[in-house]
């Protein structure tokens, strides 16, 4: 008789919030799932459990294969490499059979769980400065940010859908890093195009450093249009069509036909203005980090002293991506040297728009 094993495989952060919202996400997806299933989670780096702690748990509880899911919002590096190196290396030394399902994607019940954070946030500031049309509403969708341009294009077809099916005036699209534009030149952009209102969605599935900077440099942009109402919505967090999506991910592993993963990947079609990534070796950039959780160097935010209000990201341009902060890699698209005190033998491809003047760039602030 299989006994299976679910392990929602997460990347961690150095905001406690995001941590605690992550390990409740763990903690409401059994009753979604066959009451039989035991479930566990983990995290790359910067916090505890690591993912290779929760596997251990699973197979000590005797579970002999393990469904994985990457507890993320589109497929890029750490859904695309870093997770499934960290699988694989244990489904190996191990002999348990582990499986790795999709994230969460472009997905009808996500779109859903956006619009519902979007509505929520729109019905409060009707409530308190009253009612602005939707057509005369901009709404401003932020994602992560990915050196993968297959994630960065969910973004906008997420936005898409919910200026669609909600009707919206217009839609922009911003990315809290790595990529362009960057949330304060995309709210710089949106303000010249004259609506009353401007609604700032973070797609983000928990808190963390950048729901802050998303939200901060809104309250700066704010204060620079004082005629223009700014309104903040919710991230996803833990919505019950969130959690349904996930248990979906999971069940649709050992169904009749596995979905496929990845269709317009870098890695597996020429992409435009990606062509060389075609059959680039995956591999992961977190060896130095794996099982470190908590431990490893730069992961509470709460020692950093070099911002007044959030954390805006410029640090990271200036510094030689010392080991203090392995995280300073992550918003330069995993290219470059902070390989260089690790004798790696791989090397991930430099971002092709690194040093766009609406990408991490414009962080940099103006004399």
């Amino acid at each position: 008789m299989t006994k299976i094993g679910v392990m929602i495989c997460g990347h961690g952060s150095r905001s406690q919030d995001a941590v605690d919202e992550f390990a409740v996400l763990a903690e409401k997806l059994p009753p979604l799932l066959p009451s039989d299933w035991e479930t566990d989670y983990g995290y790359l780096e910067f916090a505890n459990p690591v993912i290779r702690d929760g596997l251990d748990r699973l197979r000590n509880a005797g579970c002999d294969k393990i469904l994985a899911v990457p507890g993320m919002l589109f497929a890029a590096m750490h859904a695309k490499n870093d997770i499934p190196t960290v699988l694989n290396t244990y489904a190996a030394k191990h002999g348990i059979d582990v499986s790795y399902g999709r994230e969460l994607g472009v997905d009808p019940k996500m779109i859903a769980a956006a619009g519902a954070r979007v509505q929520e946030a729109i019905d409060a500031a009707n409530a308190e400065h009253g009612e602005v049309a939707l057509e005369d509403t901009c709404l401003v969708v932020i994602g992560r940010g990915a050196s993968d341009p297959d994630a960065n294009g969910n973004v906008s077809k997420i936005a898409r859908m919910l200026q669609e099916g909600m009707g919206f005036g217009w839609c922009e699209v911003g990315y809290s890093g790595v990529t362009f534009p960057l949330v304060e030149p995309c709210l710089q952009h949106t303000v010249k195009l004259g609506y009353k209102r401007v609604v700032v969605f973070p797609y983000f599935l928990f808190a963390g450093i950048l729901i802050d900077r998303i939200y901060g440099f809104t309250d700066q942009v704010a204060a620079q249009y004082p005629d223009i109402e700014f309104v903040k919505a919710g991230y996803l967090n833990d919505h019950p069509l969130v959690l349904e999506t996930f248990a979906e991910r999971v069940q649709e592993q050992i169904g009749e036909i596995v979905p496929p993963t990845c269709g317009t990947c870098k890695y597996r079609t020429q992409v435009l203005g990606f062509e060389a990534e075609v059959g680039a070796v995956q591999e992961s950039h977190h060896h130095h980090v794996e099982g470190q959780g908590a431990n490893a160097p730069g992961s509470n935010v709460g020692d950093c002293k070099l911002c007044d209000t959030f954390c805006t990201g410029e640090c990271r341009l200036d510094m030689d991506h010392h080991h203090h902060d392995h995280d300073h890699s992550h918003d330069h698209g995993h290219s470059h040297d902070h390989h260089h005190h690790h004798d790696h033998d791989h090397h991930h491809a430099e971002y092709p728009h690194a040093k766009h003047p609406h990408g991490p760039e414009s962080a940099r602030k103006k004399g």
